[in-house]
């Protein structure tokens, strides 16, 4: 996939892209029945309470993401492959929001050496997306 840059990205441009993948791909649509089956039976949910037999239950608003959201988030995501599995697995928990304390304990090091990590992986798609050449070029 190939991906019109309009400028040249900076590693702050790259994290709120990240940040805006991460929240893309909360949006899209997880249809019942989607992921793996499981224990279960083939009948339908029995209705515990009268309220909920007719549809009384709150209403959850879902905003589903454009095909441009969409696609800027399968870049974004292409960009993880340019970094090692362990920096992309720090950039992508820093998108999501995650504290560096988790991000820390899912990496195995310290706050100081994931920070580095994540800055310098950061630093690193910025120069392969922008440096032309590659998947990615303008």
């Amino acid at each position: 996939m190939q991906v019109k840059l309009k400028r040249k990205l900076t590693p702050s441009d790259l994290e709120d892209l990240f940040e805006e993948a991460a929240r893309t791909l909360r949006r899209l649509p997880n249809p019942p029945g989607s992921g793996p089956k499981g224990y279960g039976s083939a009948w339908p949910d029995y209705v515990q309470d009268a309220r909920h037999a007719y549809g009384y239950n709150e209403v959850r608003m879902r905003v589903t993401p454009s095909a441009a959201d969409i696609a800027q988030m399968e870049a974004c995501l292409d960009w993880l492959r340019l970094v090692s599995p362990e920096d992309a697995k720090i950039i992508w928990l820093r998108a999501e929001g995650h504290r560096w304390r988790y991000v820390c304990i899912q990496a195995g090091c310290v706050r100081q050496t994931a920070w580095r990590r994540w800055v310098a992986a950061l630093a690193t798609i910025a120069k392969r997306v922008n440096g032309g050449g590659g998947m990615f070029s303008t």
